[in-house]
């Protein structure tokens, strides 16, 4: 028999080289990386890695995706928006979401950023209407949503997980740069109108409050990001008012009324009103002109009163924004065009193993300390086996390191030392650290995985974690160290076993007095009731994210119907496993996960053992969107848009957007040259519309295309 081929490191393969289960699988890590430094970044002020590597891991996932769109997930990094607000501040759910930016890094990116813009509003790219940009530089501070009902502020919150922030208010009266009354000099205030804008701390502020703190023998801040984080989110606004914040309006969230056309006109409005616009804004008639702005920007970077990281650049139609809408996490009509990283070389010492709560072997650099742009950093990631041999490191190399902030570098790669002696090649492990089960890698994939499942004490105590979490079931008082406490005491085995925690077994336990302990009891209860989503998330089911559950949650409605569903699911061929991969941004590597984990009969008898403990919410559409609960499917060539459009339409109005046709579906808007999916629909007995009803049910107007519209592609 021949010797089957070793996989190859998929990690580092080009996206248009990788095969669609090389794909799958790389779609998948991403997707947990970047959840995880999501969350160190924006709910804990702590990054784990560089915003350079943190911008590769992005830039890689979203190319993976365009080119295999049907593998994009549920729980796809490009639909995160920061973390859920922290505890001690009261919750505010912003009336608009607040979304984040895709990055560019150079002029081909830039360019293909406006190109897809223009094919999406069907615009030739060449002849064609010119599309003017706004730039304004990208400050890295806090970013917040400003509140005024009848010209007056009332609220303020920070973007939390982009739907929920904290609501700081009272800190932010402190701002001298915040009007607490919008100037009729500048126009006539909508009744109710959300402002966005950033919070952030000057260059010359920042050393002078570091100064303070270390006369005052109090935390220095590493930059001034984490300053101006930490200064805002005080829960004494003295401390707040102490501290030398500014801000920058730049966006509008929800309006009960117009109160521009353009963004550079808005931008107006914001100046007349009485807020800080920053200078620097200027309108642009072209990518060109965009491109001639950032190379005069990087020039002038260094030289500015404030610390910047990119330019961000926004279609100033505000029309077109509006039509343009967003895909996942962030806009199509903005972009942020990034500044390249600083650099610096270090020795590394080791390369330690750690386990995680899916079994994932990860190996971790630890770094001699070294000072790269003003930040002492002293570990790094390696990702995966493969990623170790491409570069070879082995302990004791000098190796080189990006960063663009205050975080953890990339290595780049080893630096060579003529005639030093090195180590023998690092051996990853083929046993688990933590449980000494078999680590194996499964085929297609790039991560080593232990073999241990429940007995591997490291996942265990990591899904328990996962589970106790914010965006999860989110219970107080019951953090990592607690976990492995009573995981260790053999109080908490299983998800279940939380929920059957009493107040006696905790008795007696070193630093858990009477308060303490009905905190955490009152806090169980609390999370016994909770919306089908955090549920799902929560299970920590490979693969299935927030914005994951949330979709699974939102198509399937309850619990007793997902559980019904999934189980029939797990046979093959039939329809429940066909409308599940069918669901819009659920692949098959998706649906896979979700039928293996059905499979197993402990993991069935787990999650009933878990269920029968809590109250688990239904999840519904807004009752008062236009399609609220409809399933719908597209099929063939539209006129008057372009099938992206529509399928962004339809979700926003509250509809469930699949690519096959069932008995499920409720609806097929049939374009040009419907072909097979028209036939079923008749077969089956669905509704079916024309692009003209399809426009009526949406509350548009019927119109002809645009004059300087391409025909349609033909359908899929």
């Amino acid at each position: 028999m021949p010797k089957k081929e070793a996989a190859r490191p998929v990690e580092d393969v080009d996206p248009d080289a990788l095969t669609e289960t090389e794909a799958a699988a790389e779609l998948g890590r991403l997707a947990a990386r970047l959840r995880e430094l999501d969350e160190a970044y924006h709910a804990k002020d702590a990054p784990l890695v560089s915003d350079a590597e943190y911008d590769r891991l992005r830039r890689r996932n979203g190319a993976i995706e365009q080119r295999f769109p049907a593998l994009v997930r549920a729980d796809t990094p490009s639909a995160d928006v920061g973390a859920p607000p922290e505890a001690g501040f009261s919750k505010h759910r912003h009336l608009v979401p607040m979304l984040s930016l895709d990055n560019v890094f150079d002029r081909t990116e830039f360019e293909a950023f406006a190109s897809r813009a223009r094919r999406f509003l069907g615009l030739k790219d060449e002849g064609g209407t010119a599309l003017r940009f706004v730039a304004e530089p990208k400050i890295d501070g806090l970013s917040i949503s400003l509140t005024y009902e009848n010209g007056r502020f009332v609220r303020g919150a920070t973007r939390g997980d982009g739907q929920v922030g904290e609501d700081v208010s009272e800190n932010l009266r402190t701002l001298r740069d915040l009007p607490l009354e919008l100037d009729p000099a500048g126009g006539p205030a909508p009744a109710l109108i959300e402002i966005r804008g950033e919070v952030f701390l000057g260059k010359r502020d920042f050393l002078l409050l570091n100064e303070a703190q270390a006369a005052a023998k109090q935390k220095i801040f590493a930059n001034p990001r984490n300053a101006a984080a930490g200064s805002l989110r005080q829960m004494d606004p003295a401390v707040t008012r102490s501290r030398p914040l500014s801000l920058f309006a730049y966006a509008q969230g929800r309006s009960s009324a117009p109160v521009a056309r353009s963004h550079a006109e808005y931008l107006d409005r914001l100046r007349g009103w009485g807020f800080t616009v920053n200078p620097l804004s200027r309108p642009l008639d072209d990518t060109d002109a965009a491109e001639r702005y950032q190379d005069d920007l990087a020039l002038r970077r260094a030289d500015l009163p404030y610390d910047i990281d990119g330019v961000v650049y926004k279609i100033d139609d505000l029309a077109l924004q509006d039509r343009l809408g967003f895909v996942g996490r962030a806009p199509r009509w903005a972009v942020a065009w990034k500044f390249p990283a600083e650099r610096a070389v270090t020795r590394l010492a080791e390369i330690r193993i750690q386990v995680g709560r899916t079994g994932s072997l990860t190996p971790v650099a630890i770094l001699e300390p070294v000072n790269v742009g003003g930040v002492l950093v002293t570990r790094a990631t390696l990702h995966n086996a493969d990623e170790i041999a491409r570069k070879d490191a082995r302990p004791g190399d000098r190796v080189e390191l990006q960063r663009a902030g205050d975080v953890i570098p990339q290595i780049l790669r080893v630096v060579p030392e003529e005639g030093a002696a090195r180590a023998e090649p690092f051996h990853f492990p083929d046993t688990c650290p933590a449980c000494g089960s078999r680590a194996v890698r499964p085929e297609g994939e790039v991560v080593v995985r232990c073999t241990g499942g429940l007995v591997c004490p490291a996942q265990t105590v990591e899904r328990l974690i996962h589970l106790v979490s914010r965006p999860a079931f989110d219970i107080d008082g019951l953090g990592e160290k607690s976990i492995i406490e009573f995981h260790e005491a053999g109080l908490i085995r299983s998800p279940a076993d939380i929920f059957r925690l009493k107040a006696a077994d905790l008795e007696g336990r070193e630093g858990w007095k009477t308060t303490s302990i009905n905190n955490l009891m009152r806090s169980i209860e609390r999370s016994r009731t909770l919306p089908l989503s955090r549920f799902l998330f929560g299970l920590g089911i490979r693969r299935i994210g927030e914005n994951n559950a949330r979709l699974l949650a939102r198509h399937y409605g309850s619990y007793p119907n997902w559980r019904e569903q999934m189980q029939r699911a797990t046979t093959v061929g039939s329809e429940e496993r066909s409308t599940l991969g069918s669901i819009s941004g659920i692949g098959e590597a998706i649906a896979l996960e979700l039928v293996t984990f059905f499979t197993e009969a402990h993991n069935r008898a787990a999650l009933d053992d878990l269920a029968a403990q809590l109250v688990i919410q239904d999840e519904a559409a807004p009752e008062s969107a236009a399609l609220a609960g409809r399933t719908i499917v597209f099929t063939g060539g539209l006129d008057t848009m372009t099938r992206p459009e529509a399928k962004a339409m339809a979700e926003r109005l509250g509809a469930k957007v699949t690519d096959s046709v069932s008995r499920r579906t409720d609806l097929v808007v049939l374009g040009t040259d419907a072909g097979s999916k028209a036939k079923k629909a008749a077969e089956l007995g669905i509704e079916t519309v024309d692009e003209a009803g399809w426009r009526r049910l949406a509350g548009l107007p019927n119109e002809a295309p645009p004059p300087d519209a391409p025909a349609p592609p033909d359908a899929p």
